[in-house]
């Protein structure tokens, strides 16, 4: 992403992340950067199909650190798997380690969504009371299922438009090809990964969770919408 377009998607997030902006405000702001991020996503991959060495299969690793590990791993997925990448938990510590594959332009794109995410998140959190006699780890796991849910699907949503653009018909073949090369080099590095079972939840924050999600207003058609100190990056 260029500079001008990173410096750019970066002010947008951080406005809607501050405190101080309201729903409306916010709302503007994170559907404004959310649509550069899809459009710059179709853009990237059509020059890349083009001239491939503008735009690598390539990976990197995350540490995801406590609280709520798994949790934002949820939410990692959410964001990665709309946005064409692909990733491999797996245990460290009282955390996780991500390795995330992906072409490059998608891998920062990620990134991006993602840390605003985190954010979004821990102020939708840190404003939701948890109902009197619920476990308050038990009520705010459920609530991140639900927000993570929700995002993903509306990012489902957000790059299904992008990429249905008039005067582009190449654009889905492009795309489809690009999941299969990213999914081949996961393959080599991990050819006989397991899918981990389905996680059951007890809270009875996915509701609320869900509505946080539809809030983050993530833009594109038809759609509403800096670092974590709960997050260490490392390339590869």
């Amino acid at each position: 992403m260029s500079e001008a377009m990173l410096s750019k998607v970066r002010k947008l997030l951080a406005q809607a992340e501050d405190p101080a902006c309201t729903p409306a405000e916010s709302a503007a702001f994170t559907a404004k950067a959310t649509e550069l991020i899809a459009r710059y996503g179709v853009d990237r991959a059509l020059l890349a199909a083009r001239d491939p060495t503008t735009d690598p299969v390539g990976d990197r690793v995350l540490d995801i650190v406590a609280p709520y590990a798994r949790d934002k791993v949820g939410l990692l997925a959410a964001v990665a798997e709309p946005l064409r990448c692909r990733c491999v938990r797996r245990r460290q510590g009282n955390g996780f380690t991500l390795h995330l594959f992906g072409f490059a332009s998608d891998l920062e794109r990620v990134d991006l969504l993602f840390t605003s995410l985190l954010v979004q998140a821990a102020h939708g959190l840190a404003g939701t009371e948890v109902p009197e006699g619920e476990h308050p780890a038990a009520f705010r796991r459920s609530w991140l299922a639900g927000f993570a849910q929700v995002i993903g699907g509306r990012l489902w949503a957000a790059e299904t438009a992008a990429a249905s653009e008039p005067g582009t018909p190449s654009v889905a073949l492009v795309l489809a090809d690009r999941s299969d090369r990213v999914q081949r080099r996961l393959a080599e590095q991990y050819p006989r990964l397991r899918t981990a079972p389905p996680r059951r939840l007890a809270g009875t924050g996915f509701g609320s969770g869900a509505e946080a999600g539809h809030r983050a207003n993530l833009g594109g058609r038809d759609l509403s919408t800096g670092p974590s100190a709960d997050r260490q990056v490392g390339g590869r």
